[in-house]
């Protein structure tokens, strides 16, 4: 496969709606690059979003697509890779869409282990509402919202990664745009593990975000060495927890479990999808009626 089997916005009758700069254009192209390197198909492969401007991606990339409501991309990524697990899911979508509004759903999602990718654009603002404050806003950061005769933003900032590793959600990383080949291969991997995957990703919003810019994400960011051990926890942990510089790459890797889909017992037995079985309809209304009975 080629990221042009990829690319949609020469057949569409829509233009992309993020600003010139934004850092969403290269995670678009670095997911772009990642599928088609792992030759995944698109007609094989599912991208689901939530509301916001990440979550717009899924719409100018030719995969399978669901967007659905704000903060509600995990459930139905879950439920899809559930019904039907010969298909490679990704979630994504915003730092206010995934950890605010979602973030129940991620600490479940993570839990639970479903074998999907979560990429998570994190610009530390909320880019469609004009700019407040989003989960991972750093403290005294100034909004029209979060004033400056406030003190800006006074709660401490959402850190994705000591959650992940703390939940033990078997992989989690982190990645900057700045560096598109080094995402694309954060990306790949993520995609490869078995399991539910983490990725947070350093994106500018040029527009409602002015500190923490491109330059800022390359000067405060560095890469883990090929030292480090991923599958150390406590190292995990310390590591997401730094502040001073932040890492990137993959910083957490758990031991290998079983899925959500295995744990199931849907595929037990039969290993077809749930949309190529028949629907027996008599079992399906005792079902129905034993819960209505039971009222």
């Amino acid at each position: 496969m080629k990221p042009d089997d990829f690319e949609i916005m020469n057949d569409v009758q829509y233009d992309i709606a993020w600003c010139p700069g934004c850092g969403n254009y290269q995670i678009r192209s670095a997911l772009m690059l990642a599928l088609a390197e792992l030759d995944l198909k698109p007609q094989e492969t599912v991208i689901v979003s939530g509301i916001g401007q990440a979550a717009k991606t899924p719409h100018y990339i030719r995969t399978n697509v669901f967007n659905g409501l704000h903060g509600r991309a995990l459930p139905a990524a879950m439920a899809i890779k559930a019904a039907n697990p010969e298909l490679t899911v990704i979630a994504e979508s915003g730092d206010g869409c995934m950890y605010g509004e979602g973030g129940n759903h991620l600490m479940h999602t993570m839990l639970r282990n479903p074998d999907i990718s979560v990429f998570v654009h994190n610009n530390m603002v909320y880019g469609l509402t004009k700019g407040q404050a989003s989960p991972t806003s750093q403290r005294g950061f100034e909004t029209l919202v979060q004033t400056a005769d406030r003190q800006g933003v006074t709660s401490e900032p959402f850190n994705p990664l000591a959650l992940g590793v703390a939940m033990n959600a078997s992989f989690v990383a982190r990645a900057f745009i700045g560096d598109t080949e080094q995402t694309k291969e954060i990306m790949k991997k993520a995609i490869q593990h078995k399991g539910f995957s983490l990725v947070d990703i350093f994106q500018p919003c040029v527009t409602y975000n002015k500190i923490n810019t491109f330059r800022w994400f390359k000067n405060n960011t560095y890469y883990l060495d090929g030292a480090y051990d991923s599958t150390d926890r406590l190292a995990a942990f310390e590591k997401a927890i730094e502040h001073d510089k932040y890492p990137l790459g993959v910083l957490y890797r758990g031991l290998p479990r079983a899925t959500f889909e295995e744990n199931s017992g849907i595929y037990d037995v039969d290993k077809r999808p749930l949309f190529q079985r028949a629907l027996d309809k008599k079992k399906l209304k005792e079902l129905i009626q034993t819960k209505v009975s039971g009222l």
